[in-house]
C-alpha cells in the first residue's frame, strides 16, 4: 500500500513541478506588450503622443516610428506642447486598447501647417530622423513630458507608430506549484525509505549479526528505519529549498512586479520617488535646454558682430541688447577708434534664474563668462510666445562686490512689480529709487550704497556739466515701459532686471551760446557737434538690482549695470 501511495505522490509531484517550472520558462507569458496605431488614422501635419502612454503599463516605453523621409521627434511639457501646437491640425495618440495591442488616437482639425519643432526653444530636446527611429522614452527632468512628431510642418507627420511596454504579467501559481510538487516528491521519498526499512524488508538474523553496526544502539529494532527516514526527509527539505530558491530567482527575472505591488521593481520605485519629488510648478527650461539656447544666442551675436550687421542679430537679439549693438555698429562705421561691445558668450554658465511662470512672455537670466569677457556677464533672455525663440534683451557686467544672489534651483517665482510681496521695497519703488540715486548722488544714499557703477555715472554727469559751461543741463534715469522683471531669490529677497533710459538734455544759457558734443561717437549719431537750440544724448542702461526681504539687514544692491550710447541729436 505504501508503494502505491508513494507512486501516486511521486506522479502528482512531478506534474506540479513541471506545471510550475513551465509557467516560468516555456509557458511563461511574453515580457513585453506592443501596441500599434491603426493605418486608417487620419493624417495631420503634427502627431502628439500623450504623456500617459509612457507608463501606461507601469514601465518605460519604447517607441518605434516609421515615416517617409526626414522627420523630427521633439519632447516638451504638456502645456508647452499644447501652446506650441496651437490651432494646427494634429493627431493625438492618447491610449491603448484593453489587450494592449492597439493604440487609440483622436484627430483635431485645424490649420494645415506648422513650423518645424526641430529648432524650437519650447522643446527640451529634439531628435532628427530619416525613414525610421527607435526611441526610448526618457525624461529630460521630473514631471510629465509629451512627444511631438513632424516633418516639414506641411506634409503629414509620421503615424506608423508602435509603442512597447514591459508586460508586467505575473504567474502567481508558479512558485506554489513548485513548492507543492517538491513537497509531494519529498513525501514519496520518505514513504519509499520507510517501506524499504520496514518489517518486510528486514535482513535474515544471521546476515544482520555478521554486519556490526556503528554502535550498540543501532541494533534496536526500528531505530535504523527512523534514522533513514530522517535522512530522507532532510534530503527532501534540501530539494524543496533548492527548487524554491531557483524558482524565486527565475520568477524575479521573468516576471517583474506590477505597479502598486508590495515589492515593486527598482525602476518602478525610482519612478515613484521621482514623481513624488517633482515640483508642483516646473521651471520653464531644463539645464541642457538653457545651455543650448545660450549657445545659439552667442553664435548669432558673434555672427552679427563679425559682419557689423544688426539683421543677423534679429533672430536671437531684441530690445536693449539689439538697440545697443545696432547703434554701436553705426558708430564704428564712422569712428574708427570707437570700441566694440563686449562679446556675448554662452559657455561657462555660472548660475541662472529660470522662472516657473508658465504663461508668456517668459524671461530667464544667466551668468556666464567666456573668451573676451573681463568680468562675468548677466544675460537676460525673453520668449514672447510658445512658437518664438528666446531673444537676448539685456546684457550687463557683474559688478565687483557682492556675489550674484542665488535663485531656487527648482525654479524662481516671478513677482509683481507693484507689490512688496514680502520685500523691503516693491520692484517698481526700488527701480525709481535707483534712478534717483543715479541722478542725484544724495538721493537714496542711505538705502543704495555706492559702488563702481554709481560712482562712474555721477562722475560722468559732473564732467558733462564741467565741459558744457554754456549749457543748462538736465539728467534723468527713467524706467522704460513695463520691461522690468523680478524673481524671488533663495533668501526671500528678489533680483530685479530692468532697462533705464538715461537722458542728458542741454540748452544754451544765452542767445548765441552753443552746446557742444565733445564725444565723437555722439557726434556720429547726431550728425554734428554743436547745438544752438537743444542737445540730447540718450543712453540705454541695463541694471540688475537686489532687493532684500522685508526685515532683513541687507541693503538694496546694484549687482550689475552698464550703459550704451543709443542716440544723440543737435538742433
Amino acid at each position: 500500500m505504501r508503494v502505491k501511495t508513494a507512486a501516486a505522490l511521486l506522479l502528482l509531484g512531478l506534474i506540479a513541478l513541471v506545471a510550475g517550472i513551465g509557467q516560468l520558462t516555456f509557458w511563461a507569458p511574453p515580457q513585453t506588450v506592443t501596441a500599434t496605431l491603426q493605418a486608417d488614422v487620419k493624417a495631420a501635419p503634427l502627431t502628439v503622443i500623450d504623456t500617459k502612454l509612457r507608463s501606461l503599463r507601469g514601465g518605460e516605453a519604447d517607441v518605434a516610428i516609421k515615416g517617409d523621409g526626414n522627420f523630427v521627434l521633439a519632447v516638451g511639457r504638456p502645456d508647452d506642447v499644447a501652446a506650441w501646437v496651437g490651432k494646427t491640425a494634429h493627431t493625438t495618440i492618447d491610449g491603448a486598447s484593453a489587450d494592449g495591442k492597439q493604440l487609440t488616437a483622436s484627430f483635431t482639425d485645424g490649420e494645415p501647417s506648422a513650423p518645424s519643432p526641430a529648432s524650437a526653444d519650447t522643446f527640451a530636446t529634439a531628435q532628427n530622423a530619416s525613414g525610421s527611429l527607435d526611441y526610448r522614452w526618457d525624461l529630460p527632468d521630473d514631471g510629465d513630458w509629451q512627444l511631438v512628431l513632424a516633418t516639414d510642418g506641411t506634409k503629414p507627420a509620421p503615424h506608423d507608430i508602435t509603442i512597447t511596454w514591459p508586460s508586467n504579467e505575473t504567474t502567481p501559481w508558479a512558485v506554489p506549484l513548485i513548492v507543492l510538487g517538491a513537497l509531494l516528491l519529498a513525501a514519496a521519498i520518505v514513504l519509499l525509505v520507510i517501506r524499504r526499512g520496514g518489517p518486510g524488508a528486514r535482513k535474515p538474523a544471521a546476515e544482520a549479526a555478521a554486519q556490526p553496526g556503528p554502535d550498540a544502539g543501532d541494533s534496536t529494532p526500528g531505530r535504523a528505519e527512523r534514522r533513514s527516514a530522517r535522512r530522507a526527509a532532510s534530503a527532501a527539505v534540501a530539494v524543496v529549498v533548492a527548487l524554491v530558491t531557483g524558482a524565486g530567482a527565475a520568477h524575479a527575472t521573468t516576471a517583474p512586479s506590477p505597479p502598486g505591488s508590495a515589492n515593486p521593481s527598482p525602476a518602478s520605485s525610482a519612478a515613484s520617488a521621482s514623481a513624488s519629488a517633482a515640483p508642483a510648478q516646473e521651471k520653464v527650461l531644463v539645464d541642457e535646454q538653457l545651455q543650448r539656447i545660450l549657445d545659439q544666442v552667442a553664435n548669432a551675436v558673434a555672427a552679427g558682430d563679425q559682419a557689423k550687421d544688426s539683421k543677423q542679430l534679429e533672430p536671437r537679439v531684441g530690445e536693449s541688447a539689439l538697440l545697443a549693438r545696432t547703434q554701436n555698429y553705426k558708430i564704428r562705421a564712422s569712428v574708427a577708434s570707437a570700441a566694440a561691445l563686449s562679446p556675448v558668450r554662452g559657455a561657462s554658465l555660472r548660475t541662472s534664474v529660470v522662472t516657473t511662470q508658465r504663461s508668456w512672455p517668459r524671461t530667464v537670466m544667466a551668468v556666464t563668462r567666456g573668451e573676451g569677457n573681463t568680468t562675468p556677464q548677466i544675460l537676460t533672455l525673453r520668449q514672447d510666445n510658445a512658437r518664438a525663440n528666446y531673444k537676448l534683451i539685456e546684457v550687463s557686467p557683474l559688478l565687483p562686490g557682492p556675489a550674484f544672489p542665488n535663485a531656487p534651483k527648482a525654479g524662481a517665482e516671478q513677482l509683481a512689480l507693484d507689490a512688496k510681496s514680502g520685500l523691503a521695497y516693491s520692484p517698481n519703488e526700488a527701480l525709481r529709487g535707483l534712478g534717483d540715486r543715479l541722478t542725484n548722488g544724495d538721493a537714496w544714499k542711505d538705502k543704495i550704497p555706492e559702488n563702481a557703477y554709481i560712482k562712474d555715472t555721477l562722475d560722468y554727469e559732473a564732467d558733462v556739466v564741467k565741459t558744457s559751461p554754456n549749457g543748462n543741463l538736465t539728467f534723468t534715469h527713467n524706467p522704460t515701459a513695463n520691461d522690468a522683471v523680478a524673481y524671488r531669490t533663495a533668501d526671500g529677497g528678489a533680483i530685479l532686471v530692468a532697462p533705464l533710459d538715461f537722458t542728458i538734455s542741454g540748452t544754451p544759457k544765452s542767445s548765441g551760446d552753443k552746446v557742444t558734443l565733445a564725444d565723437d561717437s555722439a557726434a556720429a549719431l547726431a550728425g554734428g557737434k554743436e547745438a544752438t537750440t537743444k542737445m540730447t544724448l540718450q543712453f540705454r542702461e541695463s541694471v540688475v538690482l537686489y532687493i532684500p526681504a522685508d526685515g532683513a539687514k541687507g541693503q538694496l544692491t546694484l549687482v550689475g549695470a552698464t550703459r550704451n550710447l543709443v542716440g544723440a541729436s543737435v538742433s
